[in-house]
């Protein structure tokens, strides 16, 4: 695996200084979980111009600052894509398990259900195995260097259609049963790509068989499309969570459903307004109504690279933008595990690690916080 290499002891523990600390920097040390983040979407942009050059890919630019530029979500995909595009081995995606543990860890991710889409690559001819073992090689290294722990969802692409799901979770599944290098870190399949016009209930024979393979179920829904097709995502296909579910906020009753049956619910507020342009502005986001509502509401990076993101920055914008207390945001943190694929007892183990790293961070904050410091737009 190339690329430079994160020494070992370079992930400092804030919560062990004494320092006075502002609430941004006691949350970016708080131990995190994410569940909805595509691990494309991490790559760093000198890591693309880098695989782009090596693979004679042209790029529209090999300015790292640059290349990352998009002004509408048909923009984004294009730039999306072309990350894509760059993986064309298996130490590639090697390398962006790799480099992708890293940066979360740096900022207090701990632990991770990771998307990955593979069905371009299907297309092309790569093989999902080669896919699977590089990541999970790449997730290995990084954990070992950093403490923090990464698992995979496969993603249907809605774009290519129902009958390339079912192909790639019938692989997966037969992956599984040959015992094959990585997939153990494999635990769910998911669906992703436009929402627009594609009913979820056409992918049922895709989840059916995810099901009947023993993988989890998610997908994305609610971003653009109505609380509808939220309910046809879980009861149809059986998802038991809803990566995004902004649109549920329109219906009552699914709400109060929700909430009751604390089915987890993946948001990503700011990628909502820097990718999707869903909302003017972060403080017009419904992220505090889902909370106040009693849903499972956990909160993301989505694409973390491609919107100059990272999980401690997430959570210090919605705190300043909600007025959220570092308790609060505690609270949202141990959602996160509980809305999380963990077994019972690392689940247990982790709100404990959660528990004792606020008790530590909790009487060094500063009383008078200042700001998040500003954040450029992506």
């Amino acid at each position: 695996m190339s690329g430079d290499r994160v020494p070992p002891g370079a992930f400092p523990r804030p919560e062990d200084g004494e320092a006075p600390l502002t609430l941004a920097a006691a949350l970016d040390a708080l131990p995190k979980v994410e569940l909805h983040c595509h691990v494309e979407g991490t790559m760093r942009p000198a890591t693309v111009v880098e695989l782009a050059t090596r693979a004679g890919i042209p790029l529209p630019t090999t300015d790292v600052t640059e290349l990352y530029s998009y002004g509408s979500l048909d923009e984004f995909l294009s730039v999306f894509w072309l990350v894509q595009s760059t993986l064309t081995t298996r130490d590639d995606w090697a390398r962006l398990g790799y480099e992708s543990v890293l940066d979360a860890a740096a900022h207090g991710r701990v632990y991770a259900e990771l998307f990955f889409t593979p069905a371009r690559h299907l297309a092309a001819g790569s093989a999902l195995g080669d896919i699977v073992a590089g990541l999970a090689e790449g997730l290995a290294a990084a954990e070992a260097e950093t403490g923090s722990v990464a698992m995979l969802i496969a993603d249907i692409d809605r774009a290519f259609g129902p009958s390339a799901g079912v192909a790639m979770v019938d692989e997966l599944g037969r992956l599984r049963r040959a015992g094959t290098p990585g997939v153990e870190r494999v635990l769910g399949v998911g669906m992703d790509s436009t929402e627009l016009g594609v009913d979820p209930a056409s992918f049922t024979d895709a989840y059916r068989l995810a099901a009947r393979h023993g993988f989890r179920l998610t997908g994305h829904q609610g971003e653009n499309s109505p609380p509808s097709a939220i309910a046809t995502l879980v009861d149809a296909l059986g998802a038991q969570r809803v990566d995004h579910g902004l649109s549920l906020v329109d219906d009552p009753e699914l709400v109060t459903r929700f909430a009751a049956e604390r089915i987890g619910l993946t948001v990503c507020p700011n990628s909502n307004i820097r990718i999707a342009n869903a909302f003017p502005a972060l403080a017009d986001h419904p992220f505090p109504a889902m909370r106040a509502a009693g849903l499972l509401a956990t909160l993301n990076t989505d694409d973390p690279a491609l919107t100059d993101l990272d999980l401690g920055y997430e959570y210090a914008s919605v705190a300043a933008a909600f007025d959220y207390s570092f308790d609060d945001m505690v609270a949202i943190a141990l959602d996160g595990v509980t809305a999380s694929w963990l077994p019972a007892d690392d689940a247990r183990a982790l709100r404990t690690r959660i528990h004792t790293t606020a008790d530590a961070l909790r009487p060094r904050l500063l009383t008078a916080l200042t700001a998040y410091p500003e954040h450029p737009e992506g």
